[in-house]
């Protein structure tokens, strides 16, 4: 009966130990979740000027920027696509949202409605269903200036600059200046076609988004 009672005050002391540690273990892990929130995630949709247009994958400002951010807890995924318009971006982007789940949405779109002559309007209606997608489940939307070509003439171009800018306004949203303002004037950092950036911009245009985007999301 001694030996019976000294063994099981053995085995109930060590069940105790044992919780102590586990709760002990439990506190110390919540302490890091609580240092350390959940990583972000940003989803790019974008076209050809994101998506790595005359190159590898590897070699586009948006996977050298997943690179520069992979010790920073912050992710990227790319679903920009070549041709891009609003139209069809709109029409992809519930898919999208469901499939990576992101804490962020940056668009770079327009281009290539401008670039076709699209109504601005409609151009504007398009932008702001995505931003309306987005916000609705949470998410943070980043958007993105963009530019076309003086050659459609000064009222188009207008509009069509200061679109983002009403959106931005009207949603209260951050809005990045042009990534390629600068090095599209540049023609040894632009492709045959003056249109698309080259090999050697894009570690440029990765820095500039870098310290666009970074205090955005960390915000």
């Amino acid at each position: 009966m001694h030996l019976w009672f000294k063994s099981n005050r053995i085995s109930l002391l060590n069940i105790g130990f044992l919780f102590i540690l586990l709760v002990s273990f439990s506190d110390h892990l919540q302490a890091q979740q609580a240092e350390n929130p959940q990583s972000a995630k940003v989803l790019i949709l974008g076209d050809s000027l994101s998506a790595a247009y005359g190159l590898t994958q590897e070699q586009g400002w948006v996977s050298l920027l997943h690179n520069a951010w992979k010790n920073q807890d912050i992710s990227v995924v790319n679903a920009a696509i070549s041709g891009e318009t609003t139209d069809g971006a709109l029409a992809r982007l519930p898919r999208l949202l469901k499939q990576h789940s992101p804490t962020h949405l940056y668009i770079e779109l327009g281009g290539n409605d401008g670039l076709q002559g699209h109504p601005v309007k409609k151009m504007q209606n398009n932008l702001q269903s995505m931003i309306d997608i987005a916000q609705k489940t949470g998410i943070e939307v980043i958007l993105q200036q963009m530019q076309i070509p003086t050659n459609y003439g000064r009222r188009y171009n207008q509009m069509f600059t200061e679109m983002y800018s009403n959106l931005s306004i009207e949603n209260k949203l951050p809005l990045i200046p042009f990534f390629l303002q600068d090095i599209a004037l540049n023609k040894e950092l632009m492709q045959g076609d003056g249109i698309h950036p080259n090999l050697e911009a894009q570690p440029l245009i990765a820095d500039f988004m870098q310290q666009q985007l970074e205090p955005l999301i960390k915000n």
